[in-house]
Formats: C-alpha cells, sequence, structure tokens
C-alpha cells in the first residue's frame, strides 16, 4: 500500500495568525520586524496611492507544506520611492526545510526568492547581499538571476567620543546633509557609485534623505559648489551596529588624510562602534581605513538583477491594425483596408 503524496509546497504572504508559528530560533529576531509589517500593510497601500513615499512596511513571503510548520520567509522592501528597486532583506530556511525533499534548503529558498519578485510587479531591479563565504546563497542568487556588482569589506571603527580639532583647505567648506544641501550629496554618489548599480538603484534626492539619518556631512569645494566627498549615517537595517556610506569624487583622492578623518568623525559623534563600507578593488581607501585603527568585520557581495516584463500585446496590436487601415486608406489608389469589428 502505497504511503500519502507529501502535500505541495507553496508559498503565501504572511498572515497574522502565522506569527506564533514562527517561533524557531532562526525566526524569532524578526518578529518585532514582521508585526510592525502586518500592522502597516493597510496604510502603506493607502498611501502609496496618493502619493510617492517612503516605505512602511515589508513585505514577507512565507513557504510551507502544512500551514502550522513553516519552512521558510524572505522579507523584501522598497528600496526608492518610485518602487522601481526592491531589495531582499531577509531570506531564512528552518530546521525542518532540510527534510522536506525537492532538493531541500536550496529549492525552497529558490521558491521565496521568485515570489518575491512576482509579488512586486512594479519593480524594474532587485538588490540582495550576501557574505563573501556563503557559496550555498551565492549560487542561489546566481541560479535567480541576479550578478554580482560590487565585493565589498565591511570595516567595524571604535571612533573618538570628542572628535580632535582638524583643519581643513580653504577651498573646502563641513557642510551637515539637510533638504537644501541634498542635491549636492546625490550628485556625489551619482558620481562615486559604478554606472551598473546607479542605474539599478534609481535613487533619487528624497530617497537619498529618506535612507539618511542625523548627523551625515559632507565636503563641499566652495570655488566649484560641488560636493567632493560626503558620510553619510544610514537608517537602522538589518545590523545592530550603526553603519556609515562614505562617498569620495573620483577625481579626489586626495583627501584620503586629515580632511576624510574629519568627516568620518562628524558622522559617527555619539556611536559606540560603527560599520563602514569599502570596495575590496580600492586597495588605497582599505590601507587608510586600516590605518585608523579599523579592523575587517568581513566581506559582502553585493548582488542585482534586473525585471523585464512581458506586457500584453493585444492593445498595441489593435492600435497598429487600425492605423495601417487609416493609412492604407489615406494612399491614392489603393482599395479601403476593412477594420476588424471590435466586440
Amino acid at each position: 500500500m502505497s504511503s500519502a503524496a507529501q502535500p505541495s509546497l507553496q508559498v503565501k504572504p504572511l498572515r497574522g495568525w502565522q506569527l506564533p508559528f514562527l517561533q524557531e530560533a532562526c525566526f524569532s529576531d524578526l518578529l518585532p520586524l514582521l508585526q510592525r509589517s502586518l500592522l502597516l500593510q493597510g496604510p502603506e497601500r493607502l498611501l502609496q496611492r496618493l502619493a510617492p513615499r517612503p516605505a512602511l512596511a515589508s513585505e514577507t513571503f512565507v513557504a510551507f507544506r502544512d500551514p502550522q510548520t513553516p519552512l521558510g520567509l524572505v522579507v523584501s522592501q522598497r528600496l526608492n520611492r518610485s518602487g522601481s528597486c526592491w531589495q531582499i532583506q531577509h531570506l531564512r530556511s528552518s530546521e525542518a526545510s532540510l527534510e522536506a525533499g525537492e532538493a531541500g534548503r536550496m529549492a525552497i529558498e529558490a521558491a521565496l526568492v521568485r515570489a518575491a519578485i512576482q509579488g512586486s510587479p512594479s519593480a524594474a531591479s532587485w538588490i540582495a547581499t550576501s557574505p563573501s563565504t556563503d557559496s550555498n546563497r551565492l549560487g542561489l542568487l546566481r541560479q535567480q538571476g541576479f550578478q554580482q556588482l560590487r565585493h565589498e569589506t565591511l570595516w567595524r571603527w571604535e571612533p573618538p567620543q570628542k572628535p580632535l580639532d582638524r583643519a581643513l583647505p580653504s577651498d573646502l567648506q563641513l557642510l551637515p546633509l539637510n533638504r537644501r544641501s541634498a542635491m549636492a550629496m546625490w550628485q556625489l554618489e551619482q558620481a562615486a557609485l559604478p554606472a551598473q548599480l546607479r542605474q539599478l538603484l534609481d535613487r533619487r534626492v528624497d530617497d537619498l534623505l529618506d535612507q539618511s539619518e542625523q548627523p551625515s556631512w559632507m565636503l563641499m569645494d566652495t570655488s566649484r559648489q560641488q560636493a567632493v566627498a560626503g558620510v553619510r549615517r544610514l537608517r537602522p537595517g538589518s545590523r545592530e551596529i550603526p553603519e556609515l556610506e562614505l562617498s569620495l569624487h573620483p577625481g579626489w583622492q586626495h583627501l584620503l588624510g586629515q580632511p576624510l578623518h574629519l568627516l568620518l568623525e562628524q558622522s559617527a559623534q555619539g556611536l559606540g562602534e560603527v560599520l563602514i563600507r569599502s570596495d575590496v578593488l580600492k586597495h588605497e581607501h582599505n590601507q587608510w581605513l586600516q590605518s585608523l585603527g579599523m579592523a575587517p568585520e568581513g566581506e559582502e557581495v553585493v548582488m542585482a538583477r534586473s525585471v523585464w516584463r512581458r506586457h500584453a500585446p493585444q492593445t498595441s496590436q489593435g492600435v497598429s491594425r487600425k492605423l495601417e487601415a487609416v493609412l492604407g486608406q489615406l494612399q491614392p489608389g489603393q482599395k479601403p483596408i476593412p477594420t476588424p469589428l471590435e466586440r
């Protein structure tokens, strides 16, 4: 007598009644985020219809065979107001997924990533990060169409409690990031980011302000009225340690030293420890960060993919047929072309 067939794998949006079943250690740290996301989903959809605005709620999908036994989940969130770029924030699978068949955990996580992408039809691009040592996660992302864009070192730094007095060159001015100066910081980041990553992120001035906290600072070249270096304190993410994002204009590498040191200290005021990202290939930057007493915390790979969606062709074909009919009637010596009846 054959045993009963195993239920098929299902991936569905998270519902409130599922929270009590997400008590396994691999999910427990996400419970506050998931609770907040569920509470804000209604206001999020309503406000987004009224005007583009910062994302309030994350999107969460859960994989299961038995609804009371979650096998994994994925949490994603918009990275800009337009919704053109999304990020996979968390991708988790439970111990039960190892016994789930279908190649186990890899198949479940692949289904979760596909569900997240399909569940956000407005997204034109997706960003995901993975530790450089996690070959399984990197392989999974590549299978789902993600490509490596950057390889970064995370540097842990304990800034001084009281910044030292440091003099700036006469042509440089220290300015805080605010709505008046945000355009200058945005232009700096556009110049500092790799072209492909810049295009996929599709970040505007308002997005930059949404993703920044105070204090964030920049160095302005007063003669050119151009921001040449900046440090943004990022809004809290998935890490417990605050992160600073350092941007340096490609033509101003000579600022590595006292001017950038002052900029970092100003932006890190009041923090015990911070993380700073640096491209692995920027050897001079990394050597300078190490000279400040920073210790490498690990390495991460930034992965990205674009999304091409096929649109229904009926409307465009209908318009084309009607246009051909009109043009045919206007040509001398040509019989009128019958136009298809619309039902």
